[in-house]
């Protein structure tokens, strides 16, 4: 009597936390539940890239620095010394001294366009 009492508990244990545990993962496959998933999944990606880009720019500064004492480009800069511009970044275009570069008009090579 006891072993039939046992079992029968233990057969309606296992069915309610099995049924439970289907419940469970049904409400984890609903289309809201999955796109709040995707979106935690998505912000966390972005914290992780930002953080690698921070350390990327931190890095990438220390060794300009570096390169700039080895290099000696932290001295002074001379006031003498004439300004280079730089034509292409500027928004109002090269002066009308500047030489003019022309490409050619008709190029004999057949791979241009691969």
């Amino acid at each position: 009597m006891f072993r039939r009492t046992f079992w029968f508990t233990a057969g309606a244990a296992a069915g309610v936390w099995a049924t439970a545990k289907v419940n469970r993962k049904l409400k984890q496959l609903t289309p809201e539940s999955l796109a709040a998933q995707a979106a935690d999944k998505a912000i966390e990606t972005g914290h992780r890239l930002k953080d690698f880009a921070l350390d990327v720019r931190e890095g990438m500064v220390r060794r300009e620095a570096e390169l700039g004492g080895a290099l000696g480009l932290q001295a002074p800069v001379d006031q003498d010394l004439p300004v280079r511009r730089h034509w292409a970044v500027e928004a109002a275009g090269p002066p009308a001294d500047a030489p003019s570069r022309t490409l050619p008009s008709n190029s004999n090579n057949r791979n241009e366009d691969h």
